[in-house]
């Protein structure tokens, strides 16, 4: 764990004010993010090699135990999920109760907390156990989700299908319904593209629970926590909102430079690790177009597309240098909205991807490494001096 070390020769950045930015806070085999070369490395493969051809389920074995599944060991992991999803009562109630009073995220990190109810063997964070704890949180994270969605569009609850894998589950949860096979595809192919991102705000966030030797159900609620935010987690929404609003191509440069000259965000574009575009985003541009070609709904493709495209030119001419470059956010928005999700799902489903990452990350934290305890520099006072209540 280095906590101060300098990059590349240079001395490292002040992290009060640079956000931790440039300080290495692991080694891991887990995923590289190049962000000069627009380049997401998961466990040795390319995102773009693997996303749209691997199930969440191969995403999480191989983040796990470094390598793709064979056929048998697929079977297996996919039985034992399915052994899994079954919520504890207490999960049960704290859905209930959240469909009623709760945004998506809240109810999310709620039922997420109350799955310690049947943690396999409390105090005990032994990688055997810990990969128990991984499977089921996997398992059941999306069951919470498609759950939730499920009882606050005032439908009953309906039991998860052990034929179904993780994506294609979640989708029967949630309506009740027969999934789109072109839906899960699409959808399968964003949990996979976001499962890991380096040492993004959740990740570490989990990774500084679990150093703790605390709990893995603990450790994955601050992760959720963290990826609640909208610097992190909660951005895809509001892209969707600005392509809805543009409405046509022909009005997307006006938008834009109005936008700017007031003020306002471009959502969907820069990122604080790339200086080129964002690999994910090919790979979800790509997932749309497919779902696109299956649903025979092009318009909604071709514009985001020239949004895209006048959105980099006009970014690169207010704020040259800035290398404000399509990021993930801008077509999982469309992706998203495509497959059913709702905005306000967008982030929850990003949980759903990521868990994956955050239980990887956990174990491999507690198999070895040390407790996260960076130190602060003081620059208050000193020297004050008492001064007795009835003199202040």
């Amino acid at each position: 764990m280095t906590t101060g070390s300098a990059v590349g020769g240079k001395p490292a950045p002040d992290p009060a004010t640079s956000g931790l930015e440039g300080i290495v806070a692991a080694r891991t085999p887990l995923s590289e993010v190049d962000g000069q070369k627009g380049v997401l490395t998961i466990r040795g493969y390319d995102i773009e090699e693997i996303a749209s051809q691997i199930t969440l389920e191969e995403a999480a074995f191989l983040l796990w135990h470094g390598t793709l599944p064979n056929k048998t060991e697929l079977d297996d992991l996919h039985r034992r999920l399915v052994s899994y999803r079954r919520l504890p009562e207490e999960a049960r109630v704290a859905l209930q109760v959240s469909a009623k009073r709760m945004l998506p995220m809240d109810a999310l990190r709620f039922a997420v907390a109350s799955l310690t109810a049947d943690d396999p063997a409390p105090g005990d964070n032994s990688r055997e156990v810990n990969q128990v704890r991984a499977e089921m949180l996997v398992a059941r994270v999306p069951v919470i989700v498609g759950t939730y969605q499920r009882l606050r569009s005032g439908g009953q609850p309906v039991e998860p299908r052990a034929d179904l894998g993780i994506t294609a589950n979640l989708l029967f949860q949630m309506t009740g319904e027969e999934p789109n096979p072109a839906h899960v595809r699409g959808l399968e192919t964003y949990f996979v593209t976001v499962t890991d991102h380096g040492m993004n705000a959740s990740t570490f966030t989990a990774r500084v629970i679990a150093s703790t030797a605390s709990d893995m159900v603990s450790a994955v609620v601050g992760g959720i926590g963290a990826l609640k935010g909208p610097l992190h987690g909660g951005a895809p929404g509001p892209a969707l909102d600005m392509i809805e609003e543009i409405g046509t191509p022909d009005r997307a440069e006006a938008w834009m430079k109005g936008a700017i000259s007031q003020g306002k965000r471009i959502m969907g574009f820069g990122h604080r690790i790339y200086k080129v575009r964002d690999p994910r985003a090919e790979v979800l541009y790509k997932a749309a177009w497919l779902l696109a070609e299956e649903t025979g709904e092009q318009g909604s493709l071709d514009l985001a597309r020239e949004v895209e495209r006048v959105a980099v030119n006009v970014l690169e001419e207010a704020k040259p240098g800035r290398d404000l470059n399509t990021n993930v956010e801008f077509y999982t928005a469309l992706l998203l909205r495509d497959v059913g999700l709702t905005p306000d799902l967008f982030s929850p489903a990003f949980g759903i991807g990521r868990t994956v990452g955050w239980t990887a990350h956990i174990m491999e934290h507690q198999d070895g490494g040390r407790l996260i305890r960076p130190q602060s520099e003081y620059i208050g006072p000193r020297g004050l001096k008492f001064v007795p209540l009835d003199k202040r």
